[in-house]
């Protein structure tokens, strides 16, 4: 088993594809794009760690996160707490769509605020920036599960340090990594071998 903590981004990059998941947290490869500059602009204004309080709701923005039990670090974007019951909003840059990826997240976070603060966490929403609208995430067992099994999944991955094939797909087109990971290799080889 793997015996470091992981970041919670490692679960999203490793759902989304899992050699960009290698080379970023392997391979420390990091390249920004237009969407990865997206991103990163649009965080700067929920990453300062400070709290207020909107409306009657506690919102603290920035916020560590951790999981012994699971071995995961992070920090969420925005936290609300209803009630005293914490909200995970994870902010995002593109359309409004649902992502397997996405979702894996934000249910990591709130399974590191379980942990953290003794209270259940039922659900969550993914902000996005386009449209200015949120998508509501309920944590179900099932995708507590699936979190669960990535979880297993990135650690073995970072234990056996081994780079996975490319995907060669629709996810390449809008990948930051897509010159480093070279997924059209695999395309090529194939076409010398006939």
């Amino acid at each position: 088993m793997w015996d470091e903590s992981i970041p919670i981004s490692a679960l999203q990059h490793f759902v989304y594809c899992p050699r960009q998941c290698a080379l970023i947290h392997l391979e420390g490869v990091w390249e920004d794009n237009l969407y990865t500059l997206r991103g990163r602009r649009a965080h700067e204004g929920v990453d300062l760690p400070e709290g207020l309080v909107r409306e009657g709701v506690r919102v603290e923005y920035a916020l560590p996160l951790f999981s012994e039990r699971l071995g995961l670090v992070g920090r969420a974007d925005v936290v609300e707490f209803h009630g005293g019951v914490p909200y995970p909003v994870e902010h995002k840059v593109g359309p409004r769509r649902a992502r397997k990826a996405d979702e894996v997240q934000l249910c990591a976070q709130a399974l590191c605020l379980e942990e953290m603060l003794g209270v259940e966490v039922p659900k969550g929403a993914l902000f996005y920036r386009a449209s200015r609208r949120r998508r509501e995430v309920v944590f179900t067992p099932a995708l507590r599960a699936f979190v669960e099994e990535t979880v297993e999944k990135v650690q073995e991955l970072l234990r056996t340090a081994q780079l996975p094939p490319p995907v060669n797909d629709a996810r390449c087109r809008d990948c930051s990594l897509v010159e480093a990971c070279m997924p059209y290799l695999g395309d090529l080889v194939q076409e010398g071998d006939s």
